[in-house]
């Protein structure tokens, strides 16, 4: 029963951060799955079972986050299609090339990107709103699909998700405004999560009686997160992604080292 409990606290607060900083929560909630369980007296779970765990997680988090920021008019669909699109095929590539190239490398290049990612969303953007018109978006085409790929071919390569780098590129790159490049980002990893569900639903690597918790608690907190991301200001959002997208640059750079 312990872990169920703490399965459903876990689903919270990862989903709580998925709607409110437009995150799949991938990246938080791996190293709580690996490093909380012995800290309640609860057996240490297999890489493999805290893979397909995360994954569901993800795909949940970005479908309830998408839902309530589409509802509140911060998703563009023109853009999340065009990006997820590139993201998902890239990631595929980089997946199949992974086992040709060097994993530490790329770990360390993936790392520095992750830092690059933080340090931009402390800088300002210009003419970003408060409450940006979706139906006025213009984006350009080529930067789009450049960012996407380019975060997707490396994540494929590395196993890292990546998308947590394309919010900082989408608004100093692409030129989307924050409010809007976090809800879109929700749907873009949402498509890009569905291979990576479906691949690892297939081959039975997900246990499904613990994702129960966190699917029953992941819902209502991403769905919550949305509504208060709405009256967080954009430059704290920014600064709340800034140290999100460090610390993961953080846990990155753990790997390199370790």
């Amino acid at each position: 029963m312990e872990i169920y409990i703490l399965f459903g606290i876990l689903g919270s607060i990862t989903g709580f951060l998925s709607g409110l900083l437009g995150i799949g929560g991938g990246i938080v909630m791996a190293p709580l799955l690996i490093y909380a369980p012995p800290v309640f007296g609860i057996e240490t779970l297999t890489m493999q079972s805290i893979a397909g765990l995360t994954i569901v997680q993800g795909l949940i988090g970005c479908l309830a986050g998408s839902f309530i920021h589409n509802k509140l008019h911060f998703v563009s669909n023109e853009l999340s299609l065009c990006m997820g699109s590139a993201i998902f095929i890239t990631a595929a590539v980089g997946g199949i090339c992974s086992k040709f190239v060097s994993n530490s490398i790329l770990l360390f290049i993936f790392a520095c990107l992750a830092f690059a990612a933080a340090s931009l969303m402390l800088l300002p953007v210009a003419q970003d709103s408060e409450k940006p018109d979706v139906t006025a978006i213009k984006f350009n085409q080529f930067r789009a699909l450049t960012a996407a790929s380019g975060v997707g071919l490396l994540g494929g390569l590395v196993g890292q998700g990546g998308s947590f780098i394309l919010i900082p590129l989408m608004t100093s790159y692409v030129q989307i405004p924050t409010r809007i490049a976090i809800g879109s980002n929700l749907a873009i990893v949402l498509i890009s999560s569905v291979a990576g569900f479906l691949g690892k639903a297939l081959t039975g690597q997900i246990e499904w009686l613990l994702t129960v918790p966190i699917i029953m608690t992941a819902i209502p907190a991403a769905y919550l997160g949305g509504l208060v991301s709405r009256r967080v200001s954009v430059s704290n959002l920014r600064r709340l992604l800034a140290i999100l997208i460090g610390l993961a640059a953080v846990r990155i750079w753990i790997t390199v080292i370790i």
